[in-house]
């Protein structure tokens, strides 16, 4: 198999029947820097993209355009509402110059590499469910399930078979998929997906263009596999979602490359915003930088850009749930050794402070923050974890070998869509978000009119509390493979708590 890109968040795309420990062998981890990067701008010709950071409200002003222009930028586009401005230039020194002008609170660059990003990294794939598979799990589905549904023990491990009884959730609400893109044709999406408010955000100006949120043929099927699990339709054919009667959107923000850019980011945020939708799903990390510290002047003017536009978004109303990461990292340490960042660059290793240095959007202030557990309902192996960084958990797969799953399920992943009318199994904390993002949808299903901050607070207090399992050898070695810390009601394996889709319905 291939080893997945490390930018996404982390869905590890596995072939049914491989070991999950051989991939996240294969996995690369990424890094950041805690003192001033160097943006790979200085070849002749060679255009980065960058953020400049000025005060909201305002709009441009003609002192700042100007200084924009002279140091050799041309504005793509102004994010006015939150002070972001998106430039390009093939002026190495830009960003240092713009942030010695009166009126930039910050700016720096958002790539090492040139536009467009030149990767060699291919996305793993999952290998779809075959024909047997399809027909042996509809053979054991009960009156009411879809055909796959058998296969998804991940379902009742937050009780949503339950909840589905007594609703599907609400047409009115919308979960945004900011990812790799939506295939909104696929025989499971197509019912519930909201084509008004997807949008294309790559370039970081939005592309609104009839089909612009899909991904191509070649690029990865991470976020149709995240838009499924939330809110794949209960309509006879496949699975079904966590909240199958909500609408999704696909909000596009990876390179044709893969990577996750901070101006795309910010456009998703800022999109998600005004068009009002009630989630945003976030299984990614912001490209290229693993960890972004704020002593280093590029790297600190995108934790502030993606700040000013989840905070935007939250404001109006949108919840925002982020995924922690496949790393095994204790995001609540002193010290994290992240080894391969930028990746879109020369990476090296470095020793970063999680207090210090941010994975955005996951830690930024607001955001659901979530890990991951297996069929067994521990925490998955791979899973990043930390008390007072992870908010909740939810299924996001485990190799079967660890955590295997009751009959009639056979994978300990998670099973979602797949481009082109399939179905695949991945795993990861990639997986766990949507879990979390339908559970939020079902809470604003019950409670339209709960603003951002009680559907956050509902959705921790209607958890199911998790205690730190202690010892933690999940490959019984007799070896703590990681250290819980906390009570039984929050801790650094799960939070407030394993999300509880029956009481979202019910609370």
């Amino acid at each position: 198999m291939t080893a997945p890109k490390p930018r996404l968040r982390r869905a590890l795309a596995i072939p049914a029947g491989t070991a999950l420990a051989t991939a996240l062998a294969l996995l690369p981890n990424v890094t950041a820097a805690a003192t001033e990067s160097t943006p790979a701008a200085a070849s002749d010709g060679t255009v980065l993209s960058y953020v400049v950071n000025v005060r909201p409200g305002h709009g441009v002003s003609a002192h700042v355009r100007q200084a924009i222009a002279e140091a050799g930028g041309s504005v793509v586009i102004a994010y006015d509402r939150i002070g972001v401005i998106v430039v390009h230039s093939d002026n190495p020194g830009f960003a240092r110059e713009i942030r010695m002008v009166r009126g930039v609170d910050s700016a720096g660059a958002t790539r090492n590499a040139p536009l467009p990003a030149q990767s060699t990294t291919d996305e793993g794939t999952p290998k779809a469910l075959s024909a047997q598979e399809i027909a042996a799990a509809g053979a054991r589905a009960t009156a009411g399930q879809d055909p796959l549904e058998p296969l998804q023990w991940d379902l009742p491990a937050i009780k949503a078979d339950k909840a589905h009884e007594k609703t599907l959730g609400s047409p009115d609400v919308t979960v945004a998929v900011i990812d790799t893109g939506v295939d909104d044709t696929h025989p499971d999406i197509a019912p519930n997906f909201n084509r008004a408010d997807s949008v294309n955000c790559v370039s970081g100006k939005p592309d609104t263009a009839d089909g612009a949120w899909r991904p191509s043929a070649s690029e990865s099927p991470h976020g149709t596999h995240v838009a499924g699990e939330i809110a794949a339709a209960r309509n006879g054919v496949g699975m079904t979602g966590v909240a199958p009667g909500v609408k999704v959107a696909g909000i596009k923000v990876a390179s044709p490359q893969g990577y996750f850019y901070t101006e795309a980011v910010v456009c998703g945020f800022v999109w998600a915003a005004e068009h009002h939708v009630d989630v945003t799903n976030n299984s990614y990390y912001t490209d290229p930088w693993y960890f972004n510290c704020t002593s280093d002047p590029d790297q600190k003017a995108l934790v502030d850009a993606i700040t000013r536009a989840s905070q935007y978004a939250e404001k109006k109303g949108t919840v925002n749930v982020a995924a922690a990461g496949n790393e095994s990292y204790d995001l609540a340490s002193d010290s994290v050794t992240d080894p391969s960042s930028p990746n879109d660059g020369t990476p090296s290793d470095r020793v970063i402070d999680p207090h210090q240095c941010s994975d955005i959007p996951t830690q930024l202030p607001g955001v659901v923050t979530v890990a991951a557990t297996g069929a067994k309902g521990l925490k998955s192996s791979f899973s990043n974890y930390g008390l007072g960084v992870i908010d909740i958990a939810a299924p996001g797969g485990d190799s079967t070998a660890y955590q295997k799953p009751e009959p009639p399920a056979t994978s300990g992943l998670i099973l979602g869509p797949l481009p082109g009318g399939k179905w695949g199994y991945m795993a990861g904390t990639s997986m766990a978000t949507p879990h979390v993002a339908g559970v939020a949808a079902l809470i604003k299903s019950t409670h339209p009119h709960a603003p951002a901050a009680l559907v956050k607070a509902l959705l921790y207090a209607e958890a199911d509390a998790t205690p730190c399992t202690d010892p933690y050898d999940i490959n019984g070695d007799g070896k703590a493979d990681a250290v819980c810390e906390g009570t039984r009601n929050r801790n650094g394996f799960y939070g407030w708590g394993t999300a509880d889709a029956l009481a979202a319905v019910t609370g």
